[in-house]
């Protein structure tokens, strides 16, 4: 792999290359998990399900071009169908 720099601002702050967050699907306010290791530092994403699981539900949706109202009609088609369909009734 290429070695590539960043920047350490005046209040610590650390400018990741944008080929590096791209990577490793980085995106603004993720947390991240640093690893000392002697005098070199591991950088990692820090992804919990449910914040990973949110964050591919806000692409997915801002990519649709959808509305929420249309994506939760939609929805509730959808479970009304399968109940049908397991069922054989609508649901009251």
């Amino acid at each position: 792999m290429k070695t590539m720099t960043g920047e350490i601002k005046a209040k610590g702050q650390l400018t990741v290359p944008k080929k590096i967050r791209d990577m490793l699907k980085l995106e603004e306010g993720q947390a991240v998990t640093f690893l000392a290791i002697g005098d070199s530092v591991i950088i990692s994403p820090k992804r919990l399900d449910l914040d990973e699981a949110r964050r591919q539900i806000r692409r997915i949706v801002k990519e649709s071009g959808l509305s929420e109202e249309a994506i939760l009609s939609d929805l509730k088609k959808e479970r009304e169908a399968l109940y049908r369909e397991k069922y054989g009734k609508k649901r009251s």
